[in-house]
């Protein structure tokens, strides 16, 4: 099937009725230096993230042959003959590649034979790297990307910023207050961050998408990934999953709670985080202290989903809430990690929790580099937040600096090596701030 100038033309009205004008992501200009040394390029990423709207109306691939297996002609197209999608060009989009894994074989051998012509972005929903044998298919071939729900900077329009990289290197902030900021996040954990909210101004509106998400979600893309025996217990899953929003994952205990089996759990468990609505933040293992947790800690990516699933219709319920804490976690991970995607190469979160109590919600490594993270909803973090991280910086002396993210607007030290940033620092809110006097660490 053609890509004509009419169908992209319908793609382009489609994305604009139902996201309004285009918001350029972060993550393009990494793909634009991916596809120029790579012949394969993967972005996947959760259902209603943009993939499609950021490949379709990214100028950057205006050239390149849209193709998506939601045309049931394309797909089965793709099952017969596949090597005839792309005979008539050299820049091709697979969009919902999941739904045809048998492609990559094609895909792998037509790079082979001609390496330095034909090019593939390969989109989808499911996580490629954890599908059955797709990565083997791809190895050493293919570069991939992670396309996360929109963060509150790129909702605004602002450009990615430059903090995270600057604490790696010793860049820190100076004490100072930022003005013009907003102290409450509760609106946007309420909310969420999927490009399809921008136009949504009521929250019936996106009370109403969440609802109508979670049904699509349901209904659509698990039937074709696997077999799910009842959709009603899923559901009552997700939301005991939810409900544990940045706490380790105990299966045996969501699989009372919820009357199913332990193995059901964990085949439901490995269900979301292959759809990419689920994230498991491994521990940080290489400490010296033997008596570590290490079960991972789990998270939905977007904490207007997990707030949805907790039943929290109300923001007024949620600021109330004793999940509250957990969910502005979640917000705060979605930022990190986008902006830890954006570092070359990527840095990598964990979390770091001793048998004993000591613990610290997020540690950010690149490379001999550790940045230990804390998150509080507070709007006045004191000396007495920073015991978890005094823990980790004395067992790891490498650590760049120890951060407490706050709700309110000031910028802080509370010890030599700790430092309380208001949240919306880490969003691209803010573009600039001043630094502190210090040297530059070399990687």
């Amino acid at each position: 099937m053609n890509n004509s100038h009419s169908d992209r033309e319908l793609s382009y009205k489609q994305s604009e009725l139902l996201y309004g004008i285009y918001k350029p992501r972060w993550i393009t200009p990494f793909l634009a230096s991916a596809i120029k040394e790579h012949p394969i390029v993967v972005l996947t990423g959760a259902r209603q993230v943009g993939k499609s709207t950021l490949l379709m109306n990214e100028p950057l691939f205006s050239e390149w042959k849209y193709l998506s297996f939601d045309d049931f002609n394309l797909l089965a197209q793709a099952k017969a003959e596949p090597t005839s999608l792309w005979i008539d060009a050299d820049k091709i989009i697979l969009d919902e590649v999941q739904k045809a894994p048998q492609i990559l074989s094609a895909i792998k051998q037509t790079v082979d034979r001609g390496r330095l012509k034909k090019r593939f972005i390969l989109s989808g929903s499911a996580n490629l790297l954890l599908m059955h044998k797709i990565g083997e298919s791809l190895a050493g071939r293919a570069v991939y990307f992670s396309l996360l729900p929109m963060t509150l900077g790129e909702m605004r329009g602002f450009l990615r910023p430059d903090i995270l990289l600057n604490l790696f290197k010793g860049k820190f902030p100076k004490s100072q207050v930022l003005d013009n900021t907003p102290s409450q996040p509760h609106s946007f954990m309420h909310k969420g961050f999927m490009p399809a909210l921008l136009s949504l101004t009521t929250k019936e509106g996106y009370l109403r998408w969440w609802e109508g998400y979670i049904a699509t979600y349901l209904e659509r893309d698990l039937r074709q990934l696997s077999q799910i025996e009842s959709l009603p217990e899923f559901r009552r899953v997700m939301e005991a999953v939810a409900l544990r929003s940045g706490q380790l994952v105990n299966q045996t205990e969501i699989a009372r709670d919820v009357g199913i089996s332990q193995s059901t759990v964990y085949r439901y468990l490995n269900m979301l985080e292959t759809t990419c609505l689920l994230r498991r933040i491994p521990a940080y293992a290489k400490s010296r202290t033997k008596r570590l947790i290490k079960s991972p800690k789990v998270y939905f990516i977007d904490p207007g989903l997990a707030s949805f699933l907790c039943g929290y219709f109300e923001e007024s319920s949620l600021k109330s809430a004793k999940e509250s804490g957990s969910i502005f976690e979640s917000m705060m991970l979605l930022h990190l990690t986008v902006l830890c995607e954006l570092l070359t190469p990527k840095a990598k979160i964990y979390y770091w929790r001793t048998v004993g109590g000591k613990e610290v919600d997020f540690v950010l490594e690149y490379g001999k580099r550790l940045i230990a993270v804390e998150v509080k909803l507070s709007t006045s973090p004191n000396y007495r937040d920073t015991e978890g991280i005094k823990s980790f910086l004395e067992e790891y002396s490498e650590t760049s600096i120890g951060i407490i993210i706050h709700t309110g607007n000031e910028v802080k030290y509370l010890s030599q090596k700790i430092l309380a940033m208001p949240w919306i620092m880490f969003t691209g809110m803010i573009q600039t701030v001043s630094l502190a006097p210090s040297t530059s660490f070399e990687f």
